[in-house]
């Protein structure tokens, strides 16, 4: 496993503790996080900010590794987000690709469904 591959993997095993300080640390100080279909965000403040912001309702987050590869500074992780927002359960499939610089996040692009997403909420 490359080293990229293996900090990604340690990255996606660090949501589970919904620590924002924790996960914006894996980032370089530029660092930018673009989830679809949101605006990119960029810079260790802002993405503190923007990830404490959507996981301040989640109670319990796994994330279930179904593909992680990676080719030089790229990653892309395919996964299933398991995750309780309260006691409503959701079950995401996603896919991030990561460009990597040094051994942090340069830039992450998470695709999604966002009505996937929002279907438990209707139920």
């Amino acid at each position: 496993m490359s080293d990229n591959v293996a900090i990604i993997k340690s990255f996606i095993e660090a949501w589970s503790r919904l620590d924002a300080d924790e996960l914006v640390a894996y980032f370089t100080e530029d660092g930018t996080y673009h989830n679809m279909p949101f605006d990119p965000v960029s810079g260790h403040e802002n993405l503190k900010g923007f990830i404490a912001g959507f996981i301040k309702d989640w109670t319990q987050t796994d994330w279930d590794v179904l593909t992680l590869m990676g080719e030089g500074d790229v990653v892309v992780a395919e996964r299933l987000d398991r995750t309780r927002v309260g006691d409503i359960a959701v079950d995401l499939p996603c896919c991030g690709v990561f460009q990597m610089e040094g051994g942090k996040i340069k830039v992450w692009r998470d695709y999604f469904d966002m009505a996937t997403y929002m279907k438990p909420f209707s139920e």
